[in-house]
């Protein structure tokens, strides 16, 4: 019986091959954008995290007493950790540094480095795939020239050699002993892939600096430890922090929050409108699919009475509709794979950099089964209607009602119902769309502070043993500047510690020599940069008062530092009135060494999402020799160019080697390219939005062209009748564009409607004020109808056409 009923469907389909095309590409157009939005919540939000008991594991942050977020410092941690009592263990890390790795094939690359505690491992409970992890006590000097790989570091660098063990390499220029490879899947954080995890390399300030907060730490709980206990427990250790050093430790408290929430709640609220704008792709793919079924059906009805006529049972017709609807389903669903498949490869770079967890990304057995599951509920619900009514058919009133077997009033309004469904969905997903693509035009147009095109940036990174009691500004950073400034098609040359645009940068508190004490409840934070005397240059920030830093008169001897400060500074530091250039920042207890401030530039972005934040800059040649290997290791190569910024690379390249072999030479990137790499996730937001409004628009116009042409169809001898009594053909065309009219009107008020009532969804994505955007909806509502009209023009033209006599003959 069943593969009866297949044969029939493969029968019926191949005589209808336009209706089966346009009802397969529907499918696989719909749960293809379906299946590719499931890869994403089931690897970011669905999945767990690839640890031994990932629901234990907390992220601890610490607040000032004016709301300030920071991480703790070494001598808090080792308090915290020797009092706590609700941990299994609690670790401290710090993973924003590079490490220079000499590799067996010979050249320097720049990984990942992720330097922890020696129970850092224990945290997540993961074995290592070869060797061990770190002992208690390696994190002490002299016991710490070891490092664990990531998998994807050994398979990329070692070659997947199963014998490294025990052998030897180089890590920013000292030797240390590989011990562990961890297995496929771990990553910490987990947006780190090359990685390598090291034990501290502390320096004595930094042990010893309580008010250094530099630390981030992550704990495991004990079983049957609740996170509220585990907070109590860390307050009373914080209440006792306070007590034995109220200087630093004062009114601090504490936050610990689930690693899964932090990781899930960057992108929840995205991915979740995410779903439902997929879901409604589908609503539309699914009354796309119904309405072609149900034109079909009606075209059918003489056939089915027929059958009736002659025997055929209900439960026999109706297997057979649903039987077509499930091969149409199996169609749908293979297409919607390959174009799922497709999606995530073509979105793999904006997944990788702007999820976490977007590496992880792929499609497998659960999402497949979710997109057949989605494929045959989709084609089920549009056939459950028209196999209910054609299997239901009266033969008698059916082979008596001759060609307007379709025409009765209720399936027109389904089907005008459907139209109406589908330009609703579409004008929430265009409105949603629009917004997104909007913002992110805004942030690219953003006023920097500075002009992006024709400059570069360079990632260096020098080996910190390598420049032991070398001075890195006169013996690399100096040399390179000069000697890329004076190459051919280079305008100017410059290097800063951390890059605008794409981070910030250290921060500290700041109070003004002489003025009253800061306000109790505010944060009083600058940022902190390391520049060389070009970087002001090559940026073309201009300079408001005072002067530029200067080797010769900006000197590590010298007591106290010299800074500019920018405009930012400037508004919120020093009040109305007095000069900036006459300033002091008291920040030493000796007043000879207090920071002076020499200059107030323009303000530069150190977020494309913010306005500019107050901002000290430091010549990298003032900073004393024993802090530079710290603060120096990690620099950024800017360089202006008079043409195309890539014909340069080759010769900073040869300048960079030639200054030192050891150290790894990143891939540049222009500004241009760092700013969008910034707006990476809004991007695949306005992306896939458009993706979807795009799909529903196509879906939504085919849908109406389909009906007024099935309508058009059935309607001929009835249009015929109206042309025989007087109708002119402009009467016919008017006619059939006026219902379409009030279609697209009741739709785009339906959507309007529905974007409105949506504020608090679409919200999660990016906010909008109803008043101000009500403009801009009512203007894409007008499109609508507009393409809407246009859709239908080709079969409403098609209806004036008809000769009246042809049509009365035909009938």
């Amino acid at each position: 019986m069943l593969l009866q009923d297949l044969r029939y469907a493969v029968r019926q389909l191949r005589r209808a091959p336009g209706f089966a095309f346009t009802v397969v590409l529907t499918l696989a157009l719909s749960v293809g954008v379906a299946t590719a939005v499931f890869c994403v919540i089931d690897a970011v939000i669905l999945r767990p995290l690839p640890y031994a008991k990932p629901d234990k594991i907390v992220f601890i942050t610490s607040s000032s007493r004016n709301g300030f977020q920071h991480s703790a410092s070494w001598p808090n941690y080792k308090d915290e950790r020797a009092q706590l009592s609700t941990f299994q263990a609690l670790a401290g890390y710090m993973d924003f540094r590079k490490i220079t790795i000499e590799t067996p094939s010979g050249g320097p690359v720049s990984l990942d480095g992720v330097h922890a505690t020696d129970n850092f491992f224990q945290v997540f409970g993961v074995q290592p795939l070869l060797g061990r992890t770190f002992l208690p006590g390696e994190e002490l000097d002299g016991q710490n020239d070891i490092a664990v790989l990531s998998y994807e570091a050994w398979q990329k660098y070692f070659g997947g050699d199963s014998e490294i063990i025990g052998k030897t390499v180089k890590l920013d220029g000292r030797t240390s002993a590989i011990v562990g490879v961890m297995p496929a899947g771990f990553r910490y954080p987990l947006n780190l892939h090359d990685a390598v995890y090291t034990p501290h390399l502390l320096t004595d300030e930094w042990m010893q600096n309580r008010g250094a907060n530099w630390l981030r730490t992550v704990g495991s709980l004990k079983d049957g430890v609740t996170i509220e206990q585990a907070h109590a427990d860390f307050t009373h250790v914080f209440a006792d922090l306070a007590k034995a050093h109220p200087e630093t430790n004062s009114g601090e408290t504490v936050q610990l929050t689930p690693l899964a929430d932090r990781v899930a709640n960057k992108t929840k609220g995205p991915l979740s409108t995410l779903l439902f704008a997929v879901l409604a792709v589908l609503a539309i793919g699914c009354v796309n699919v119904a309405g072609l079924l149900l034109a079909r059906g009606v075209s059918r009805e003489r056939e089915m009475a027929m059958r009736v006529a002659i025997g055929a049972g209900r439960r026999r017709l109706f297997g057979q509709l649903i039987t077509e609807g499930l091969m149409l389903a199996v169609l749908g669903a293979a297409g919607g794979v390959l174009l799922a498949s497709a999606l995530i490869k073509g979105m793999a770079v904006f997944l990788t950099k702007s999820l976490e967890r977007g590496a992880d990304i792929h499609l497998n057995w659960p999402v497949l089964g979710a997109a057949i599951a989605v494929a045959v509920a989709t084609s089920l619900a549009a056939s459950l209607y028209p196999a209910l009514h054609l299997s239901g058919i009266d033969p008698n009133r059916a082979l008596k009602s001759g060609g307007n077997a379709g025409t009765q009033r209720s399936q027109g309004h389904l089907r005008s119902g459907f139209v109406v469904a589908q330009v609703a969905l579409t004008l929430v997903l265009l409105a949603v769309s629009g917004l997104l693509m909007r913002q992110v035009t805004r942030y690219r147009d953003a006023d920097l502070g500075f002009n992006p095109s024709q400059m570069i940036s360079v990632k260096i990174g020098l080996s910190k043993a390598r420049y032991q009691g070398r001075d890195m500004a006169t013996a690399f950073y100096g040399p390179l500047e000069d000697r890329v400034s004076h190459l051919p098609g280079v305008k100017a040359a410059g290097l800063i510690n951390d890059l605008p645009i794409e981070s910030y940068g250290d921060n500290s508190y700041v109070h003004i020599a002489g003025q009253p004490p800061n306000p109790p409840n505010q944060v009083m934070l600058a940022e902190s940069r390391f520049v060389s005397r070009g970087y002001f240059g090559v940026m073309g920030v201009p300079l408001h008062r005072g002067r530029w830093l200067s080797q010769s008169l900006d000197r590590p001897e010298e007591p106290g530092a010299n800074v500019l400060v920018n405009d930012a500074f400037v508004s919120k530091f020093i009040p109305a009135g007095l000069d900036p250039t006459a300033q002091r920042i008291d920040d030493n207890v000796k007043e000879a060494e207090w920071t002076r401030i020499v200059g107030v530039t323009a303000n530069v972005r150190q977020s494309i999402y913010e306005p500019s934040m107050p901002e000290r800059d430091w010549l990298m040649d003032e900073i004393p020799t024993q802090y530079k290997a710290d603060l120096m290791a990690t620099m950024y190569l800017v360089v202006r160019t008079t043409g195309e910024p890539s014909q340069v690379i080759p010769a900073v390249r040869s300048i960079v080697h030639d200054l030192d072999p050891t150290v790894p030479f990143d891939q540049p990137r222009t500004m241009s390219e760092v700013v969008a790499e910034t707006l990476v996730f809004e991007r695949m937001e306005s992306w896939l939005f458009g993706i979807f409004a795009s799909l529903a628009l196509a879906l939504a116009m085919v849908g109406l062209y389909g009906l007024v042409s099935h309508e058009v169809e059935k309607g001929t001898r009835d249009i015929g009748v109206r042309m025989a009594l007087g109708a002119t053909r402009n009467r016919i065309l008017s006619m059939v564009l006026q219902r379409v009219a009030w279609m697209l009107a009741a739709g785009a008020l339906a959507g309007l409607v529905l974007t409105f009532a949506a504020r608090k969804l679409i919200s999660m994505v990016i906010y909008f004020e109803a008043q101000k955007e009500a403009g801009g909806f009512l203007a894409l509502a007008l499109l609508l109808i507009v393409a809407g009209l246009l859709a239908a023009l080709i079969p409403a033209a098609r209806a004036a056409s008809i000769e009246p006599m042809q049509a009365l003959r035909a009938e």
